[in-house]
């Protein structure tokens, strides 16, 4: 477990210096934590922003961000037998819209849709995914405070949209914090 925090240090750490550039490749990161049937998730996920704004109207606007993720999934029921524990990885790749003040700061709504790549089938308590390839949409509800810090309630969906059976699909019930850059 030490490891693993000090490797997931190490990553934040260079993630950060390379935000900080002039030529920011990245303007944010963050941590979510979620949890749905007998398994939870942690993904620590960086962002770059779109600096678009559509549809701007009465200081608000439409834009977004790409949002590229690493996470890990602890299955506590695998293959439906009680305490049988099995992790897996997912990498993400995702773009977001987010409904946001001008400012980019206070009350935000976002929603997106993204492509995910499991390391290993998922098979938890009654839930099953047939594929390693998944789709993941998200709704969240979050704020941006005036010193770049974020948080965020958001839930999730994974499932391969049916093109293979089973696909019971999971949802997940999370909570973001972020900081920008």
């Amino acid at each position: 477990m030490f490891n693993k925090k000090m490797i997931a240090l190490a990553a934040a750490l260079v993630v950060s210096q390379v935000a900080l550039a002039d030529d920011k490749l990245i303007d944010s990161v963050s941590v979510d934590y979620g949890t749905a049937a007998k398994v939870r998730m942690e993904r620590f996920s960086v962002a770059k922003d779109w600096d678009v704004q559509w549809f701007q109207s009465n200081g608000t606007h439409l834009s977004g961000y790409w949002e590229a993720s690493v996470g890990l999934w602890q299955q506590k029921q695998y293959k439906n037998i009680s305490g049988n524990d099995k992790n897996l990885w997912d990498i993400g790749f995702t773009p977001v819209f987010r409904f946001q003040n001008d400012n980019k700061k206070g009350l935000y709504y976002e929603g997106g849709i993204g492509v995910h790549r499991l390391s290993d089938l998922y098979n938890n308590d009654t839930y099953r995914l047939s594929t390693l390839f998944q789709f993941g949409d998200h709704i969240g509800v979050g704020y941006v405070f005036d010193n770049k810090w974020e948080v965020a309630a958001k839930v999730q969906h994974f499932s391969n949209g049916g093109y293979k059976k089973p696909n019971t699909g999971i949802n997940y019930l999370e909570v973001k914090a972020a900081y920008h850059f």
